[in-house]
């Protein structure tokens, strides 16, 4: 299928928008006005399969009905209160992440705080570390952990940072995945290290076997915080609840977003052992964070992938749908690279970004976050035979650019 540029209603629209909103982001590509399942539909009544989720959020897919009942029942229920007071849905959130979190440190102590992003859960992380008593952070290479000013502090991209400076300090970067690198920095004055199990903006890209335990023993020896950013890997995206979980790590600080609403805007912060008390009246605070209704939505998220059994699936597709790819052998497919349904197609140009337009205009919505790297990162819920579909298109999109 061949799709049109923008044009009747879709290029009104992105007239407007360019006219109303800031160009943080450029025009878009396309404007979409309904979602159903793993499909989305532009203005002008073209049919997408949607591969990216809204940038790995909607685990679910669009206009999940369950999901959708929660929150119109929380919402006209009880919509928000402030943080003043509690709901029971914020209490019983709290409680299924902080244990989700401490799964393989049974007994651990662990609180949450609740934010509205990714990058808000990552500024209370920053807090947290500050109450150590320490002010040394380390970051690594090809991270990235948010925009506001805390999170751009540990995110590694200079085009990102440079024009914000002065950051927040003081903030060393290592080359991610080298324990000896690690290891020369870090001392008794350091607070935190921070990581993502896998760095899906620097092109779905995986540290060595046992990285993660080494550094929870590096940093449990000089007493410094592991602060474990799952926001992009979180809530199933690689087959396990979290992606760090499967190398028996226990984080200090973990934070949370993008897949744990399913579209509704929720982030969560849990620290754990001693970090976390480190927080205390006055010390933090969020208007919106915690609220009945995005606890509604990320209660109904996780109780639906639980009951579903989507972790097993998502471990089976993800796998499947890298071999298939591999299987291709095109000449312009290096490797596939990933856990679950969080992928990264490696190529051997740097053609990531206009293969994601020819998929675009081909009805199928994929990212490119390096330019030899096509990022894959569906629904949990996608069927098979929709993925054997882009399958069986990606040698053409590589061949059309």
């Amino acid at each position: 299928m061949t799709l049109t540029p923008p044009v009747g209603a879709q290029a009104e629209l992105t007239s407007q928008y360019t006219g109303s909103v800031m160009n943080t982001f450029g025009p878009p590509k396309r404007v979409f006005v309904r979602g159903e399942g793993v499909h989305l539909w532009d203005a002008d009544g073209n049919r997408y399969l949607d591969l990216l989720a809204g940038l790995a959020v909607n685990s679910l897919g669009h206009a999940h009905p369950q999901v959708i009942g929660a929150i119109s029942a929380q919402l006209s229920t009880l919509g928000h209160v402030s943080n003043f007071f509690a709901t029971p849905t914020q209490i019983a959130l709290a409680e299924k992440l902080d244990a989700l979190v401490t799964a393989n440190a049974p007994g651990l102590p662990a609180r949450v705080f609740f934010t509205n992003s990714g990058t808000e859960a990552n500024e209370a992380g920053f807090k947290i570390t500050r109450r150590t008593g320490r002010t040394r952070l380390i970051a690594m290479d090809g991270s990235f952990h948010g925009r506001s000013l805390g999170a751009l502090a540990l995110t590694s991209n200079p085009a990102y940072r440079e024009p914000f400076e002065p950051l927040p300090g003081d903030v060393t970067f290592v080359p991610y995945g080298d324990e000896a690198a690690l290891a020369e920095v870090l001392d008794d004055t350091v607070a935190a290290v921070i990581l993502e199990p896998i760095q899906g903006e620097n092109g779905v890209v995986e540290p060595p076997a046992g990285y993660l335990a080494k550094v929870r023993e590096l940093t449990s020896a000089v007493g410094a915080l592991l602060w474990i950013d799952e926001v992009q890997t979180g809530i199933g995206r690689c087959g396990d609840w979290l992606a760090s979980s499967a190398s028996g790590v226990t984080g200090d600080i973990v934070t949370f977003a993008k897949g744990l609403g399913n579209g509704f805007p929720i982030g969560a912060c849990v620290a754990t052992g001693p970090a976390a008390t480190l927080l205390g009246p006055g010390s933090h605070g969020t208007t919106f964070g915690g609220n009945p209704v995005g606890a509604a939505a990320g209660l109904a998220v996780l109780g639906i992938i639980e009951r579903d059994g989507l972790l097993q699936r998502v471990h089976e597709a993800g796998e499947r749908l890298a071999a298939s790819i591999t299987a291709l052998g095109h000449p312009r497919i290096d490797h596939v690279r990933g856990r679950g349904l969080l992928r990264g197609v490696v190529l051997t140009e740097p053609i990531a970004p206009a293969v994601a337009d020819a998929a675009l205009a081909a009805g199928f919505v994929i990212n490119a976050p390096r330019p030899t790297v096509v990022r894959l990162a569906p629904p949990l819920i996608v069927p098979d035979a929709e993925l054997d579909r882009f399958v069986a298109a990606l040698p053409g999109l590589l061949d059309s650019v």
